[in-house]
């Protein structure tokens, strides 16, 4: 069970100035929506969207022929990150402390992975059900995770997070 909300610690100041620095250039959207989270909720939202953007951003800008190596580097630092040894970055050392700090299983964070694999492979979706998994994947597991950070653990809440992530996608 994570800690009492007024029991977590702070991020790294380093590394979250170094996450916020990346989603101002890359993520306004989500640098003016977090404005609207309490900050301990916002720093933490910040951490764990910084380490989205970057994985996500690697995949897009790589070239085909580097998406299979490219997302092995991706499953290796999330590994690391989940075992709380985080590669040598701001974002996968604030997403480390984040992951342990609200108990966010591995299986959210890997499963986004999985979905930014989809869209290296260039997979096509030819029904509902096929983009629903889809969605749930690149965008229910932020929900998800982004329900944990605020301290939601009942599984009605943590399935209404997915749906909203879902439906935004």
């Amino acid at each position: 069970m994570p800690p009492h909300r007024s029991d977590i610690p702070p991020l790294d100041p380093a590394d979250l100035a170094a996450c916020r620095a990346l989603l101002q250039g890359g993520s306004r959207s989500f640098a003016m929506a977090s404005l609207l989270l309490p900050r301990r909720v916002r720093d933490h939202a910040t951490a764990l969207y910084a380490f989205c953007r970057l994985a996500d951003d690697a995949i897009d800008q790589a070239p085909p022929a580097s998406h299979a190596s490219v997302l092995a580097a991706l499953h290796e630092r999330l590994d690391r990150a989940c075992q709380g040894r985080p590669a040598a970055v701001a974002a996968d050392r604030a997403l480390a402390h984040v992951l342990a700090c609200h108990a966010i299983p591995r299986t959210l964070p890997f499963a986004l992975l999985e979905g930014f694999a989809w869209d290296a492979e260039g997979r096509r979706y030819q029904d509902l059900p096929a983009l629903r998994g889809y969605a749930a994947r690149v965008a229910g597991t932020v929900g998800a995770m982004m329900a944990l950070l605020m301290g939601a653990r009942s599984q009605s809440a943590i399935a209404r997070a997915c749906d909203l992530g879902i439906a935004m996608q």
